[in-house]
């Protein structure tokens, strides 16, 4: 997440653009010596052509749905919602490959896929993102160290997608808020912050999408240093992000504490209405690493 008024999560990166292959180079002379043409050339050039046009649609065809790739970085050097960014930086190739696959992906390929497929890839692609963000400038204390001078880490070009370079603030703000107005992603996207909501062991996929981004406020509210009830004062002590994102709750559930209540342990919710005043904790900006060893 990104402080305000600033409205992003997250990180740069100058992602290799893909190369583009030169264009067919068409002969304006005569037909060299020797070289036949006729019905049966044509014919087994169309065969051909047929063929690598299958062959390419066939591969674009076949992207991982299950972010094998990303899902072995997560569950290898991501535990407790911290990353072993040191280790991982020794063992980086399944991410830049993953990354790799994300950045193969056409528009109109993604278009053709379901909601939660299109939403699990764009989250996971955020969050590979931004790992390799951190990898890129490791070791270093916070991800707002990585900015430039009027350009904070969120609007460098740290990401490939549909033949662009794009920045986090683009896909989080231009594409997966305004498309799917779904305010779980907030607690999905992972900006590299000990503050964020923290990063999941594993990648998500369509089939589980709901129930891992449900499991995520959970997780989120249950970490009493971000997010507790005191009924007593009758006040909620909320992360910023339920500030910075207010109207995304707002919209969904008509307030930020009618948002929460189905998520948080039943006698908690029992005591929470919403007279109750909202406050928010600090945002601890410090990198998500993990301790040595760890």
């Amino acid at each position: 997440m990104t402080s305000q008024p600033h409205l992003a999560r997250t990180a740069p990166r100058q992602h290799p653009g893909g190369r583009t292959p030169p264009a067919p180079i068409r002969s304006r002379g005569r037909r060299p010596r020797g070289v036949r043409s006729g019905p049966g050339r044509r014919f087994r050039l169309t065969v051909a052509w047929a063929v690598s046009g299958w062959t390419l649609t066939l591969g674009a065809a076949s992207f991982d749905h299950t972010h094998r790739l990303w899902d072995e970085v997560l569950q290898a050097h991501v535990h407790d919602g911290l990353v072993a960014y040191a280790r991982l930086l020794e063992h980086r190739t399944p991410l830049d490959r993953y990354l790799e696959q994300t950045a193969a992906v056409t528009e109109t390929q993604f278009e053709t896929w379901t909601r939660p497929r299109q939403l699990a890839f764009l989250i996971n692609l955020y969050n590979a993102g931004t790992v390799r963000l951190i990898l890129d400038h490791y070791p270093v204390g916070s991800i707002k160290d990585l900015g430039r001078w009027f350009r904070s880490p969120w609007e460098l070009p740290v990401i490939r997608l549909w033949g662009k370079n794009r920045t986090l603030d683009e896909l989080e703000h231009k594409i997966i808020r305004p498309r799917y107005h779904e305010p779980l992603v907030h607690f999905a996207l992972v900006c590299a912050a000990r503050g964020c909501p923290p990063l999941r062991s594993e990648a998500y996929v369509a089939e589980r999408l709901k129930a891992q981004l449900e499991d995520q406020v959970r997780r989120f509210l249950a970490q009493t240093a971000k997010n507790r009830v005191e009924p007593a004062a009758r006040t909620l002590y909320l992360s910023p992000i339920f500030k910075w994102y207010r109207e995304d709750f707002e919209k969904a559930a008509g307030s930020v504490t009618a948002f929460l209540r189905p998520y948080w342990p039943p006698e908690v919710a029992a005591t929470i209405d919403d007279r109750f005043r909202l406050r928010y904790t600090d945002y601890d900006w410090s990198l998500n690493d993990a301790a040595p060893g760890q």
